[in-house]
């Protein structure tokens, strides 16, 4: 897939993630093969009047090799305001998330709230092409409660979106139920710009379904919770090195811009996914769960992954 002069080079992406997608876990996700990561969603809102903050989430690796950004909210000013940010002068494509089904983000007509109001996204997505230096691309589902992906993908076109990406789920899906592969590849026959495809890749096997639909990008989410090995995989490549060195290097990058208490509590539920699978780790697993420290945690994934 090619944005402007952007190569994506083998098309696997790592989908933004909020509470997950962490410099730490993009930069193994990215050693192991991801092409392009995105940040967690930001805030346009909290990027003009709490700036510390949504700083501290663009903090990027030098390793990852398209670094793209992923915006958030609902007021198009305001929006195309925070493109111009200097703190996403880091990223080569500028994402508008039009997918997220949280609560607290639907409530706020953002995220997926938004495919329920083509007018309004529309222009959100017009007034942020206009502004921004990049490319501005819109990750978006099928629809509120009904597939309306077609429609909705052709106005992203139109708005002068450079690429788009579906998620195969509506918001009242949340994560349940299959990602429909047969939406995706319709939308990817009905535009010119690139598709990328979202939901459900997690193997061999459903990597090869999702290329089927014809995407030109394919982009891995929860697949590559405690598997960030998976880029790797999918690219013919079987992992053999030490699950337990993955995990110490997720850590140190941390280290260099967390404390130890906030890195002792966010980084439980990923210690769970490096555990996930793992024969007799149950015992353990409810140790992880718990552990007072980083230190302590390490020790545990230690003893079961090597």
């Amino acid at each position: 897939m090619l944005i402007r002069d952007i190569d994506f080079g083998n098309n696997l992406i790592l989908a933004p993630m909020a509470g997950v997608s962490d410099v730490g876990f993009r930069k193994v996700c990215s050693l192991f093969g991801a092409s392009a990561t995105y940040s967690e969603m930001l805030s346009c809102r909290a990027m003009l009047h709490n700036p510390k903050k949504t700083e501290l989430m663009t903090i990027a690796s030098p390793d990852e090799k398209i670094k793209i950004g992923q915006i958030f909210g609902h007021e198009p000013e305001i929006m195309a305001e925070a493109v111009k940010s200097p703190m996403l002068a880091k990223y080569q494509i500028i994402d508008i998330n039009m997918g997220c089904p949280a609560p607290k983000i639907v409530k706020n007509g953002e995220g997926s709230a938004l495919m329920k109001n083509l007018p309004l996204a529309s222009r959100i997505i017009s007034e942020c092409v206009k502004a921004s230096q990049v490319p501005i691309s819109v990750k978006f589902r099928l629809g509120y409660n009904s597939d309306i992906s077609l429609q909705f993908g052709r106005m992203c076109e139109e708005a002068g979106a450079s690429y788009v990406t579906l998620h195969g789920r509506t918001t009242e899906q949340g994560y349940s139920g299959r990602a429909d592969y047969e939406a995706i590849a319709r939308l990817k026959a009905s535009l010119k710009i690139p598709v990328v495809g979202n939901g459900d890749v997690v193997d061999d096997q459903s990597y090869k379904r999702m290329l089927e639909t014809g995407v030109d990008g394919v982009m891995i989410g929860r697949g590559a919770q405690g598997r960030p090995w998976i880029f790797q995989e999918l690219l013919g490549r079987r992992f053999e090195g030490s699950k337990f060195d993955v995990v110490r290097m997720h850590v140190e990058e941390l280290k260099k811009y967390y404390d130890e208490a906030w890195l002792t509590l966010y980084m439980r539920k990923h210690f769970l996914w490096y555990a996930s699978g793992v024969e007799g780790a149950s015992e353990i697993r409810r140790e992880l769960a718990t552990s007072p420290s980083i230190d302590k945690s390490l020790d545990l994934l230690r003893e079961i992954l090597n």
